[in-house]
């Protein structure tokens, strides 16, 4: 046997056990349910800025996957090869939501799913994940928490603003506090009692505070 013969029936042979059926009704399924991922995404974000070009790469590392295991399972020589060659792949760049990393483990485990051929699992699976999502992403189990930085000229100034505060919102706490030379200024985390924000017109009104600014605080939080 030489090596012609050794290659014919190391890969040739393996490589077209993979019917053109079979991929292409896995690379239709990968798409299907890379789109259905990325409408997910979509509903669920939450964070500051969407980026539409990371819920296309869920769609793209749904079908990439796919093929990989496809290429992988058809040939041992192969995927022992494709092993090596992954290891050395670095990927620096930085999830700045927790949640993401839960849709990139989706798309990676439906890929690998898909090409296993248990159809069944990928598609319950990808339904019963989606609709899990949706329901505990976009509940609010508390009330979205506002900063108030305040600027007072002195201390008669600071209580009275910190007493109002306490009476127009449920819950306030000073977070930072800096002192200058005839100046103060604090940050205070507070939960509103409802939407209207009218009261921080009122608040820079007051005798003795010389600004007040109202933002909205994305951070995490632990009731």
């Amino acid at each position: 046997m030489n090596f012609n013969d050794i290659f014919k029936t190391s890969f040739l042979d393996n490589i077209s056990s993979v019917s053109l059926l079979g991929m292409t009704l896995a690379l239709v399924l990968a798409f299907g349910l890379g789109i259905f991922i990325f409408l997910i995404y979509k509903k669920t974000y939450n964070g500051v800025m969407y980026s539409s070009s990371f819920g296309v790469t869920l769609l793209a590392l749904t079908m990439i996957t796919t093929v990989v295991i496809l290429a992988v399972t058809s040939n041992v020589v192969l995927s022992l090869g494709m092993v090596g060659a992954l290891s050395i792949v670095r990927f620096r760049t930085a999830i700045k939501e927790p949640l993401d990393i839960a849709f990139l483990f989706w798309s990676i485990a439906v890929g690998i799913v898909l090409a296993a051929g248990m159809i069944p699992l990928a598609v319950i699976g990808s339904v019963m994940i989606g609709l899990i999502l949706l329901v505990f992403v976009n509940r609010k189990s508390y009330s979205n928490p506002y900063i108030v930085v305040l600027r007072c000229d002195g201390h008669e100034s600071e209580q009275a603003a910190k007493e109002y505060l306490e009476t127009r919102t449920d819950r306030c706490v000073v977070k930072s506090k800096t002192a200058q030379k005839g100046s103060i200024e604090l940050n205070l985390e507070i939960r509103l009692k409802d939407d209207n924000t009218d009261f921080i017109n009122e608040l820079s009104e007051m005798n003795g505070v010389a600004s007040a600014v109202l933002v909205s605080f994305n951070g995490e939080y632990m009731g």
